[in-house]
């Protein structure tokens, strides 16, 4: 047993005492943006070897090597193609290993016999300052006893390697929460071997093509060797048997709030908080709230903590987040800690196109519908179809705006006007529409074997909640002007004041599973993009 000192990331003193048990051989788990990670001099193969002994690691699992400048890659690797350095402008330092064939120099121990390594250049401020310390690469995988879920925090270190390593360096939270996306550059095009928070399309965007492995998404076959950490079969996994649930999360949500008793459930915050699901999961042994159904980012910083937190319960019923994109990471750790156990719960695809005005959403969803032979439900002309119908919408929006009032019609231009200046009034005609719109979506899903939804305001609205996958469509600023101007009538005055009444690109990017930027080459990759998109 040996005596674990921590140190905390406040105290340079102490940080530079985890360096110079680094450079002494010894092991420090060290925070990193990522997860925490079990960190050893990269060059030390006595040192490395530790690492397998601290975690129980198998001795086919090859360790990720952490540098903190860009020179170390020259040391590591036999060639540093120009695709390495264009990735490395693009997502360094951050949440990216790249993997190449290495140098003598590289010890066995770290690459378990590969003839490649991987490498990355960790965002975390006290992670570099270790490495610059110890003044050689570390190598570094998750600091959790190996299978379990991997360590978010200094908490959970402590109760997976107390006893077992040297120190650990308390440096606070991890904020992406999730293990770097690997990528094999090895060939002419790169090869996700392991997604994470840089996605397959981001790199696709720097490089012009990228693909992700097979075993991604249906593990490794019988005795193939894993080429990146976090391949196996079942990982990151709690003692307790996991379950997910696939598909649009109203219909996940259904499933998982029939867990039984004993059971922990790991569900989207609007079920977890919702008034009319609260007698359901009460029940249950334990609530994990994930984030809000859209919220990638979230889902990544939670999952290893919910999965901790939820160990013991009989089962662990868990609602997925969308598979793909943004969400690709997230979906990878549950698939693994539920060894690919996993019931689909919606039974055809159903998209959400969304976008700011004049973003060509519309044009984009049109081009699916014919990629895929899905009907479209068009939000804004049904819309203007209950409100020409003159009934119980119609009604309430005249009791609550009665200045717009044209003989028993809504005038529009009127409304529009007095929305785009106030945003009471806005969330007021919010509160009317949506439930209206999104009921005449529902009815679409039900009569349609696969569809696409075109709702400007998807998640607003809760139809987001209906969707097996989403897409975000956005534009450049003058670009959507020109669009709304000439398609609406309407002068640049009122167009921007309706673009600086909608949500900025950024929430696309956070809340969709793929995001596309329509400049005017809408059907560039669109058969790519469809088949991504019909993954449940």
């Amino acid at each position: 047993m040996i005596k674990t000192r921590f140190l905390s990331g406040k105290d340079n003193n102490e940080i530079a005492e985890a360096a110079q048990i680094l450079a002494r051989g010894g092991l420090c788990a060290i925070p990193t943006e990522t997860v925490y990670g079990l960190a050893a001099d990269a060059y030390n193969g006595k040192a490395v070897a530790k690492i397998f002994e601290a975690k129980g690691r198998p001795q086919d699992n090859p360790l990720i090597v952490h540098i903190e400048k860009l020179d170390r890659l020259y040391d590591l690797w036999e060639e540093v193609p120009e695709r390495a350095l264009k990735l490395a402008e693009a997502f360094w330092p951050g949440p990216l290993t790249m993997v190449m064939t290495k140098t003598d120099k590289v010890p066995r121990e770290v690459s378990c016999g590969l003839d490649t390594v991987g490498v990355r250049f960790p965002e975390h401020p006290i992670a570099r300052k270790v490495i610059q310390l110890a003044d050689t690469p570390l190598a570094a995988p998750s600091a959790n006893l190996s299978g379990k879920p991997s360590p978010t925090t200094f908490a959970h270190v402590k109760e997976d390697m107390d006893g077992r390593i040297d120190a650990i360096l308390e440096g606070g939270d991890c904020f992406v929460g999730v293990e770097s996306t690997v990528v094999d550059i090895t060939g002419d095009v790169a090869r996700i071997l392991r997604p994470g928070a840089i996605t397959e399309e981001m790199i696709a965007d720097v490089l012009g093509n990228a693909f992700t492995d097979s075993a991604v998404e249906e593990g490794l076959k019988e005795g193939e060797k894993p080429r990146s950490p976090g391949m196996k079969y079942r990982h990151y996994a709690p003692a307790s048997p996991v379950k997910l649930f696939c598909g649009a999360p109203d219909d996940t949500a259904k499933k998982v709030m029939d867990a039984p008793a004993g059971a922990a459930v790991i569900c989207f915050n609007e079920y977890a908080y919702g008034y009319e699901y609260a007698s359901r999961l009460s029940a249950v042994s334990k609530v994990s709230p994930l984030g809000n159904s859209w919220d990638h980012a979230m889902h990544a910083r939670r999952i290893f903590d919910a999965l901790r937190s939820c160990d013991g319960a009989t089962a662990i019923y868990v609602q997925c987040p969308r598979r793909m994109g943004a969400g690709a990471g997230s979906v990878n750790r549950l698939m693994r800690a539920a060894g690919f156990n996993f019931e689909k719960c919606t039974q055809y695809p159903v998209i959400g196109v969304t976008g700011r005005s004049g973003s060509g959403k519309s044009y984009i969803a049109k081009l699916l519908s014919e990629e895929l032979g899905y009907p479209v439900f068009d939000a804004d002309a049904e819309y203007k179809k209950m409100l020409e119908s003159g009934g119980e919408m119609t009604r309430k929006i005249l009791q609550a705006f009665p200045s717009v009032n044209d003989k028993g019609k809504v005038d529009r231009r009127a409304l529009a006007k007095i929305v785009f200046e106030d945003k009471a009034a806005k969330e007021l005609l919010e509160s009317i529409t949506h439930p209206c719109v999104a009921e005449k979506a529902s009815e679409f899903i039900k009569n349609s074997k696969g569809c696409i939804l075109d709702v400007p305001l998807l998640h607003e609205s809760g139809i987001g909640r209906l969707c097996t996958a989403v897409l975000g469509v956005i534009a450049d600023e003058d670009v959507k002007l020109q669009r709304i101007m000439i398609r609406d009538g309407i002068d640049v005055t009122m167009a921007k004041a309706r673009l600086a009444a909608q949500s900025d690109d950024k929430f696309y990017y956070d809340s969709c599973d793929i995001t596309v930027r329509n400049n005017g080459e809408g059907s560039k990759n669109l058969s790519k993009l469809a088949q991504k998109l019909i993954k449940l």
